[in-house]
């Protein structure tokens, strides 16, 4: 059953009537309405259509957290092959808010990191949300150091609303596992490419989102900090929430033109939970072009064209 967010409702109603309609339209005394059904169907599509060519940054924030939005491991099944997960980080423990291992994509060996938040109550409590702790970070480090050893280049999927904040966290270094985890991906010889699947929430998402290549879903998000908690820093209001979103320009459409990002995936009209097949396809075709930009290039050179392109970013409007 889908799930309509708030400002979807116009749709939510026109696809009831579609709904209503066709289930009328199966019965074996229904009149012929084979013609009405198609119009109210367009109608609906239209409308759809009009209102995801709009959306505010408030409202790619909620289809960001959408609950039927594919997640890390939908998009690990639907583009890897011979996926073998790695657990822990040979220190303290093994977080599951961080999905790790080796793979095949599109026939080439390569390392996956990705962000789980989970999909319902178990498995959200089991994620953690998708938030990372330390222990988390450091499974990331190790992978990216085998991925260094073995000459494999490394996936990221980006899907958090931040690290995990709680004390504990604090207790075991939260800042510095953050901090070497984006060391590691900076300094990888081998090329790495992250998209941003859903939120990309501050320094969380960073830890194994600086790479060569970062792209964005359609209507996902990359900031600093989330809208609520930007707001409640801002104004000491996190119910200016919309406010802090529309300043921050947090969608991938801006992020694009300031140069912070380097390409945005399409997503089905209505965004990827209507169709996470075709969402899934269109990452991996882009996925695999930004991998393909640095196939032929020697370590040094990717690790300098990663470099310049950090470092090149507030220079260009």
């Amino acid at each position: 059953m889908a799930a309509y967010l708030d400002f979807e409702k116009p749709v939510a109603e026109l696809e009831a009537k579609v709904e209503d309609l066709r289930a009328l339209s199966e019965r074996e005394d229904s009149p012929p309405i084979g013609e009405e059904l198609a119009k109210l169907q367009g109608k609906a599509a239209k409308a759809l259509a009009d209102l995801y060519a709009s959306l505010t940054p408030w409202q790619k924030t909620q289809v960001a957290r959408h609950p039927q939005r594919p997640h890390c491991l939908d998009y690990i099944r639907g583009l890897i092959e011979d996926f073998t997960p790695l657990a822990g980080d040979r220190k303290f423990a093994d977080d599951e808010a961080m999905v790790g291992g080796l793979g095949r994509f599109r026939g080439q060996s390569v390392a996956i990191l990705g962000q789980e938040k989970g999909w319902d109550t178990a498995t959200r409590i089991k994620h953690n949300f998708g938030m990372v702790k330390p222990e988390g970070y450091r499974k990331a480090v190790r992978i990216m150091e085998l991925a260094e050893r073995f000459g494999l280049p490394v996936l990221s999927f980006v899907d958090t609303a931040g690290a995990f904040p709680g004390v504990e966290a604090e207790e075991r270094g939260q800042a510095e596992a953050i901090a070497r985890a984006t060391e590691a991906a900076l300094v990888l010889s081998t090329p790495n490419v992250a998209l941003v699947i859903g939120e990309g929430g501050s320094g969380g998402a960073l830890g194994i989102a600086a790479c060569n290549s970062v792209l964005m879903m359609e209507h996902a998000i990359y900031t600093v900090a989330s809208p609520e908690a930007s707001a409640s820093i801002l104004w000491r209001d996190s119910q200016r929430a919309q406010d802090a979103a529309t300043n921050m320009k947090i969608t991938a459409q801006d992020l694009l033109r300031f140069g912070i990002i380097d390409g945005v995936v399409g997503e089905p009209v209505g965004g990827a939970h209507r169709d996470p097949s075709a969402a899934i396809g269109a990452a991996g075709d882009a996925m695999d072009k930004a991998l393909a930009q640095f196939a032929s290039l020697p370590p040094d050179a990717v690790r300098t064209a990663r470099e310049e392109k950090f470092l090149a970013i507030g220079r260009k409007v």
